[in-house]
């Protein structure tokens, strides 16, 4: 952890965010399962860090829907089933409907094609999401999930809602919590990712929506049937 530069509020801060990532990267990593309960205090001799800031990073990650708080163990890695992955997936759904509404509409903060920030903006996505696919194609989940993360949070910055966006990221997030209690199991997951990153990212440089919402209720189908069956199993 950083040392204090001198102010106590900004360096509470960001340990907060450092810790909440940190745990938040356990979990995505499996190291944390479901179910799994700690205490603040635990945490704090962890990460050697006093109790405030691993308190509210706990806090914010039972915001998230990552943690649930237990009043006498102190929190807990949230159990997700496969009926919560179908309804993030739906949800997940909508809100990109709902941005590719807003791109219709035109809004102002949205990339367009013709802004003289839409090249770097398109290469920095094409960029995380050459990264994922690689990584889908490979197996290799643990690179997958930052990359993933990464290209949707850009992608969805460029259709101009922040809100959305940042709803879009929160929804991955716990897609993600969910899937990889599942995906673990599994010693080879070549073959069995979603590799459809830079097909999407071309079809919207196209302004080929129709095909973009195909690529995407696609991803979304695979995804459920995915976890269905490793579920069942």
């Amino acid at each position: 952890m950083p040392a204090s530069t001198g102010n106590g509020a900004v360096t509470r801060s960001t340990l907060r965010q450092q810790i909440a990532d940190a745990l938040r990267d356990e979990v995505l990593a499996g190291r944390l399962q479901p179910g799994q309960a700690f205490t603040v205090k635990e945490i704090a001799e962890q990460y050697g860090v006093s109790a405030t800031p691993v308190r509210e990073a706990l806090v914010d990650l039972s915001a998230q829907g990552l943690l649930e708080a237990d009043q006498h163990r102190g929190f807990r890695v949230r159990e997700y089933s496969v009926d919560d992955f179908r309804g993030m997936i739906e949800a997940r759904g909508l809100v990109i409907e709902g941005m590719f509404l807003a791109l219709n509409e035109g809004r102002p903060h949205a990339v367009r094609p013709d802004d003289p920030r839409a090249a770097a903006v398109v290469a920095g996505v094409r960029r995380r999401g050459e990264e994922a696919q690689r990584a889908a194609a490979a197996g290799d989940l643990t690179v997958l999930i930052g990359y993933d993360l990464r290209f949707w949070r850009e992608l969805g910055a460029c259709f101009g809602n922040p809100y959305l966006a940042d709803f879009l990221h929160r929804l991955r997030v716990q897609t993600w919590v969910c899937a990889v209690q599942h995906l673990r199991r599994l010693t080879d997951l070549r073959g069995e990712l979603w590799a459809g990153h830079t097909q999407l990212v071309e079809a919207l440089i196209d302004r080929d929506n129709e095909s973009a919402r195909a690529l995407i209720a696609a991803y979304n189908a695979h995804s459920l049937t995915l976890i269905e069956r490793l579920a069942s199993g």
